[in-house]
């Protein structure tokens, strides 16, 4: 803990003792310590903050609770435990979902003090050992006794974006300039820098990044710093949301040989991001009209439009784990929290369902990602025009993954290999308003027209699958048109 994190956290106990009462967000203790207690207000103050618009809670040891004077306390919640359990990763264990909170141990007029701050509740109620609390004037009781309050927060909790929630409150101005790259926001805009602060801090509330605090100053938004954070680990919240890069050695997750992350924010780092993974990837060199040149495994493009879907759709109400790109000798996974709201089969014809669409649309304004559509015809394109296999697209246990593969002929690619590939020829040509037929297929992969026959059985077994269906068939079965098995069978010209 810095020195000036301890002195903001005894300027926040002070505000919290000037309040006229307890409040649904606020609770002082002296020495009550039983760790069920503690849990179940852990409970009811998240959910408390969270109908109240609050973007912590607190609970204070060592304030007397009704005069607010500093009495001090003997609890140390870093000695306590339950059984061989320590108390905090028993009540994170008991809580669900789980929430960030965290014990600070302040000195104040010479008697120990202890802040408990807790993140207000997102998405659910938070609950301790099953059960649902909250704060009913200064009085914890069970959330199933009070309807109404129930209803009041799960609307609360269905109509706050997660962007639009706090990541720090009552900020300077002068602490929001250090925490935000504010000359990248007007950069990305095209615009020139205003003059003085009031019309800089008055562009970033127009865009929400920043809100005014009522209590004072600003309050920086997830969606600030999710995007202009000079370093995300300036914010607790949102650290673990920063994008991870790993290099590993062979195929397998073994032996790690990089591990590097991206501290800035989403829009302000995302150039440095894909120009470090694009230094990993292995280059050939191939000559072209007498001159060598270095060419990437992986077309540039490709990953840049990956990585920003991870970032953009991302569930960030999964806690504790975020997005990663890793790489391996024989391909590149990017995966994001969460699972997809469309279909992997229709990732490129159906237009993308974001979770955040605040971040969406200032990333598609930034020009960092597709303006319409979900970049994923542009993926495709791009591997096809690298002749590499097509990419893969699924949802292991609640995350969504895009697996690049590196260069393969198509002798060794496996039956699943061609068959993908197949479907997602066939679905770019559609969205092009063209039809596949084995002479675009065979383009596909860099075949020439002796190997007809092998197009034909890969296009077969798709047929097989049902992903494929033929809309016209010549003479020639090699002159035969298809397309997806979601098209609406029109066919088009050549």
């Amino acid at each position: 803990m810095t020195e000036k994190s301890i002195v903001y956290l005894i300027d926040l106990v002070n505000e919290l003792r000037k309040l006229p009462a307890e409040t649904g967000w606020v609770e002082f203790k002296h020495n009550n310590v039983d760790p069920a207690e503690i849990g179940e207000y852990i409970s009811a103050l998240s959910n408390s903050a969270a109908l109240l618009g609050k973007p912590n809670a607190y609970l204070i040891w060592g304030i007397d609770n009704l005069h607010h004077a500093i009495i001090g306390t003997e609890f140390s919640p870093q000695l306590q435990k339950v059984g061989n359990e320590e108390l905090e990763n028993w009540l994170l264990r008991l809580l669900s979902p789980k929430i960030n909170f965290r014990f600070y141990r302040l000195m104040m007029d010479g008697k120990s003090v202890i802040l408990l701050e807790i993140d207000a509740a997102f998405k659910h109620p938070v609950q301790f050992q099953n059960q649902e609390f909250i704060r009913v004037g200064s009085y914890k009781k069970k959330l199933k006794d009070f309807q109404e309050k129930e209803r009041e927060l799960w609307r609360c909790l269905d109509r706050t974006p997660f962007e639009a929630q706090i990541a720090l409150e009552h900020q300077s101005a002068e602490q929001v300039m250090k925490l935000l790259d504010y000359p990248d926001y007007f950069d990305l805009l095209e615009l020139p820098l205003p003059d003085g602060h009031a019309s800089i801090l008055e562009a970033l509330a127009n865009d929400e990044l920043i809100t005014v605090c009522p209590a004072g100053g600003y309050n920086i938004t997830n969606l600030g710093a999710l995007l202009f954070a000079r370093k995300l680990d300036d914010f607790p919240k949102l650290k673990r949301k920063a994008m991870r890069v790993i290099l590993y050695r062979g195929k397998g997750r073994i032996e790690t040989q990089k591990e590097y992350v991206e501290s800035k924010g989403y829009a302000t780092g995302f150039d440095g991001l894909i120009k470090y993974v694009m230094a990993l990837v292995p280059a050939n060199e191939v000559i072209q009209n007498a001159f060598r040149k270095s060419i990437r495994m992986y077309p540039e493009p490709a990953i840049r439009e990956l990585a920003a879907n991870a970032l953009i759709h991302q569930d960030f109400f999964e806690t504790g784990t975020g997005p990663m790109i890793e790489l391996f000798d024989d391909r590149i996974e990017i995966t994001n929290p969460g699972e997809p709201l469309v279909a992997v089969n229709r990732f490129l014809d159906t237009p993308p369902k974001s979770r955040n669409e605040k971040i969406a649309s200032l990333m598609r304004r930034f020009r960092i990602c597709e303006e319409r559509g979900s970049g994923i015809d542009k993926v495709v394109i791009q591997t096809e025009l690298y002749q590499l296999p097509a990419p893969l697209f699924e949802v292991p246990d609640g995350f969504t993954r895009t697996v690049l593969f590196s260069h393969k002929s198509i002798d060794d690619m496996s039956k699943e290999d061609r068959m993908r590939a197949c479907y997602l020829h066939a679905c770019l040509q559609y969205v092009q308003r063209q039809n596949m037929t084995n002479k675009s297929l065979r383009d596909r992969f860099g075949l020439d027209e002796s190997k007809g026959g092998q197009i034909s059985r890969i296009i077969n077994a798709t047929l097989e699958t049902g992903m494929i269906k033929r809309i016209s068939q010549s003479e020639s079965r090699r002159d035969s048109a298809y397309v997806p098995f979601w098209s609406s069978s029109r066919e088009y010209g050549s």
